[in-house]
């Protein structure tokens, strides 16, 4: 079986599928690894580590496309790479099918097996497949960071011949995992920080993390027999807005992080409540591929609003490559191990096999029933 690894063509992505330690394994278990030269540039994987870790270079894309039994991608693939897929590939990327189901369908009628690696469930037995976990643990510390050179104050508490300087505060709106990456951040900076969460279930990790829980007294738990969050009431909206609209006026920084599956990211955070946060403020919106959490966020750019910093930028992940690369491709190594199985010739794509159910999105010309959204 031969695994092939390009260069990712989404512009601003700098993330590569597979480093040199994860070819190593796969090498050592009798599978042929190809990879472009100059894939794993932008992470810091030069085409020697990937030589001397037992992968094949190739020079062009359609070469590398012609020979490939399994295509290993981040990104959704690009028109042009649709048409370079052979009949009778396997896809293995990001692929948010419930979003994107023209690509899906494109895939479809090209005859290729495609897996969404954002669809892996989240089961113990998958945790060391979740890339949403690992790319959003990435995504919480990257946002801090955004936030602390945007806002125009330190983040934590010092004592100097000047006098004391009081510390940051910040509030995190959301605690999965981005979020409580952000709070676990952001303390280590040392600022004072508050989260909120529809989901009571989270208190006891924020509380962990040295951060303030705070909730809306006697409101319904929103939380899922998934783990994701669901819609609460109108009444329980009105005061989760409220809420917020209180602590947002007192912190130097929000962080917000809600996101829905193929849907529309929540507006948490509307224009008045931006209007009340104090002049040079920062609001980092984690949210905004999907229209943001923020009503006033601008995907992509960074905006003043009244004195306040809206940052928009998207892919945060890709912003710190080297260590996204190296957890996305270990989720990957962990993935082909377990589809390969024991005899570990070619992917096993049992549809009885919970994870391998969870990924498939389309099957020799076939659009699954769990892409379509009937």
């Amino acid at each position: 079986m031969r695994i092939a690894v390009p260069r990712e063509l989404v512009p601003g992505e700098r993330r590569v599928a597979l480093v040199p330690e994860t070819v190593k394994k796969l090498v050592a278990r009798n599978l042929a690894v190809h990879v472009l030269a100059g894939a794993g540039e932008a992470a810091g994987a030069t085409d020697e580590e990937y030589r001397a870790a037992g992968a094949t270079l190739v020079d062009s894309a359609s070469a590398l496309y012609a020979q490939a039994d399994v295509v290993v991608k981040v990104q959704p693939p690009t028109a042009e790479e649709v048409v370079a897929l052979r009949e009778g590939t396997t896809l293995v990327s990001l692929l948010y099918p419930l979003s994107n189901k023209a690509l899906v369908s494109s895939l479809a009628a090209r005859k290729v097996t495609a897996l969404a690696t954002d669809s892996i469930p989240r089961t113990t037995v998958a945790q060391m497949m979740d890339v949403l976990s690992s790319q959003a643990t990435v995504a919480g510390y990257r946002a801090v960071l955004l936030a602390a050179e945007a806002l125009p104050r330190l983040f934590p508490m010092l004592m100097t011949a000047a006098g004391t300087l009081p510390p940051a505060k910040v509030l995190v709106l959301g605690a999965g995992v981005a979020g409580l990456q952000a709070i676990a951040t952001a303390r280590r900076l040392g600022a004072v920080v508050e989260a909120f969460d529809v989901r009571r279930v989270v208190k006891e990790q924020v509380e962990s993390l040295g951060a303030r829980f705070i909730e809306v007294e006697g409101a319904e738990d929103a939380q899922e027999a998934s783990g994701y969050a669901r819609e609460v009431s109108e009444e329980t909206r009105q005061k989760q807005a409220a809420l917020i609209r209180e602590r947002i006026a007192r912190c130097d920084v929000c962080i917000t992080t809600a996101l829905v599956p193929g849907r529309r990211a929540p507006i948490l955070l509307t224009a008045d409540m931006v209007k009340a946060m104090r002049p040079g403020s920062v609001v980092v919106d984690m949210a905004a591929e999907q229209g943001g959490n923020c009503e006033l966020t601008r995907p992509g750019e960074r905006v003043v609003v009244g004195g306040v910093t809206l940052v928009g930028e998207t892919n945060l992940a890709s912003q710190m490559a080297v260590h996204a690369s190296l957890m996305y491709s270990r989720n990957m190594e962990k993935l082909l191990v377990h589809l390969l199985g024991k005899e570990g010739k070619e992917l096993k794509l049992d549809v009885g096999d919970e994870i391998a159910r969870g990924i498939l999105a389309t099957r020799n010309g076939e659009l699954l029933k769990e892409t379509q959204g009937s």
